[in-house]
Order: structure tokens, then C-alpha cells, then sequence
């Protein structure tokens, strides 16, 4: 497996991995059918307005995850979004991916990187729990699912620097 920076060729396959992931109905926010278009034009939005995306590559060089970093609200803050396809799971592909995003965090002046997650998704906690995220909080019955049901989600953040006056 193999993390390189998107390029805005990536965006139909970017978008391909998120379609692919929000169809299984259980791991992501994004929901099912995903607009291919769409959101690879989503993608390129991001790139244009500095977003920092990563895809992850097989050995045959098909795009099978990717991990960005998107902005919020809050200064010196980003959000951490990740995907990757069934197929390409638990062949270190996450790891390689916050690999990338920490290294890319490091040299940053942003001082925290949250995210959110399904509180069922024990292997994605346990993945960001081993890189320094900690549970901030909980959004009970936070998002309406187009089925009508509520989904909740984990807030996680991992601190990147001392705040400043510390």
C-alpha cells in the first residue's frame, strides 16, 4: 500500500472509494447513493481551497482509500475524514494513512485535529486511539439518517501543540 498526495485527477476514484464505502451503510456519514460527479467536484472544491487529501494505492496503483483534512470553524482546527474499500481493509492501509496525516500535522501550526466516528466502529477508535485521540464527547441521537433512524458519533481530537501561553 502506498499514501500519495490527491491531485484533482484523483477525484472520480476518490469519489468512487466513498461511494463504495457509503453503500455498505455502516462506517461513514456520507450515505448511499453517493453522485459520483458530485463529489468528485466536492473533491476538487477541497483542492482548490487548500484542503490537504491523501489516496491510498495497492499494489496494482487502484485507489482504495483516501484521508483528508478539512477545515472548520475554529482557527488552528482541522477535521480528519477517512474511507477505505472492504476489500483493502486490515492490510495496514489506515495506518499508512494517519501516518501521512500526523507527519503532514507535525509540521503544521495548527494545534488540534478532531474527528468523529460511529461508537460501534471499534477498529477505527482503536486505530486513532494508538495515534493520540482521545473520546471528547458524545452526539446522542446526532444525525438523521435518510431511513429516519438517529445515528450517534464519537467526538475525538488529539492535541498538536501547547496552547499558546502554556
Amino acid at each position: 500500500m502506498r499514501v500519495r498526495p490527491a491531485t484533482a485527477d484523483d477525484a472520480e476514484a476518490f469519489a468512487e472509494v466513498l461511494r463504495a464505502v457509503a453503500d455498505e451503510g455502516r462506517w461513514i456519514g456520507t450515505e448511499a447513493p453517493v453522485d459520483i460527479a458530485e463529489q468528485a467536484a466536492r473533491m476538487r472544491g477541497m483542492l482548490d481551497r487548500g484542503e490537504v487529501l491523501w489516496v491510498l494505492e495497492d499494489g496494482d496503483g487502484r485507489i482504495v482509500g483516501c484521508l483528508g483534512l478539512h477545515d472548520t470553524r475554529a482557527r488552528g482546527v482541522v477535521s480528519l475524514g477517512m474511507a477505505i474499500v472492504a476489500d483493502a481493509r486490515g492490510a495496514g492501509g489506515g495506518r499508512t494513512l494517519m501516518d501521512a496525516a500526523m507527519a503532514w500535522l507535525a509540521g503544521s501550526d495548527l494545534h488540534k485535529v478532531e474527528l468523529e466516528v460511529w461508537p460501534d466502529n471499534a477498529r477505527a477508535i482503536a486505530l486513532y486511539e494508538r495515534y493520540g485521540f482521545e473520546v471528547e464527547g458524545l452526539r446522542r441521537d446526532h444525525y438523521l439518517r435518510r431511513d429516519g433512524s438517529l445515528r450517534s458519533s464519537l467526538i475525538m481530537a488529539r492535541l498538536l501543540s501547547p496552547r499558546p501561553g502554556t
